[in-house]
């Protein structure tokens, strides 16, 4: 058995692995754990999930970063989801007995959260939009690309789990920095970063808190990935379901 695992981003992606991976390239990190590194958002996602379905793998993972929706998280917490969700009201669980066990495994070291987690198409920025979503769906977190990774699962009858951690709190809305910097992949390209903290100086202090609020999630998804080999190929694991 084999277990894949879907990153949108080179900081998450360093969080599993040092070995370099360019985007929409598949990469064994161990025997049974191959990673691609996808890009952001649901269209790159969906790709790079049915490349390591053709590649033979057995169970699929959302690794990375979300924002927080819930009061009760924090940078750095880890959100072990039971299903996710998209703006559409689509609704997925995640394979039951897979989270139940990868739970029991990390609870051990660290507090595991659970709950829903929402992708939607684009960065939610602000805090109170973050609020709004939370209040509209119950979602305690909120990424960018789990429900497409999750329908491929689905598509192939494949074990599916979702595994974050907070960067940046529901009370926290992201620097205009953020948005100015990305490009059409969803990158963030410095040259811009740069252009818009030289426009906008007075944000160089929310930069700064979410610098570190973004450090503390690679602390933790680091912690997480050296137990990865506990938690990646569970004994009985069933396929996703809606």
């Amino acid at each position: 058995m084999i277990t894949g695992i879907v990153v949108a981003l080179p900081e998450e992606l360093g969080t599993l692995t040092e070995k370099q991976i360019d985007k929409g390239h598949c990469v064994f990190i161990a025997k049974q754990l191959l990673v691609v590194y996808a890009g952001a958002g649901c269209d790159k996602a969906k790709i790079a999930a049915e490349s390591l379905v053709a590649k033979g793998v057995t169970h699929l993972i959302s690794w990375g970063c979300a924002a927080g929706l819930s009061l009760d998280l924090r940078p750095g917490d880890l959100v072990l989801a039971d299903t996710v969700m998209d703006t559409d009201d689509v609704k997925m669980a995640t394979d039951a007995d897979w989270h139940s066990h990868s739970k029991l495994v990390l609870s051990k070291s660290r507090v595991v959260h659970a709950g829903c987690l929402l992708t939607t198409q684009h960065i939610v920025a602000s805090s109170k939009d973050k609020k709004q979503l939370h209040l509209k769906t119950g979602a305690v977190a909120l990424d960018m690309e789990s429900v497409a990774i999750a329908k491929v699962a689905k598509q192939h009858s494949l074990p599916f789990l979702a595994i974050r951690v907070i960067a940046d709190s529901v009370n926290t809305s992201l620097p205009r920095a953020i948005n100015d910097a990305l490009d059409d992949q969803g990158d963030i390209v410095l040259k811009k970063l740069l252009l818009s903290i030289a426009r906008h100086p007075v944000e160089i202090p929310r930069l700064i808190k979410l610098g570190l609020s973004f450090r503390a999630a690679k602390i933790t998804l680091t912690a997480v990935a050296a137990q990865l080999s506990e938690i990646a190929v569970p004994e009985h694991a069933s396929p996703v379901t809606a």
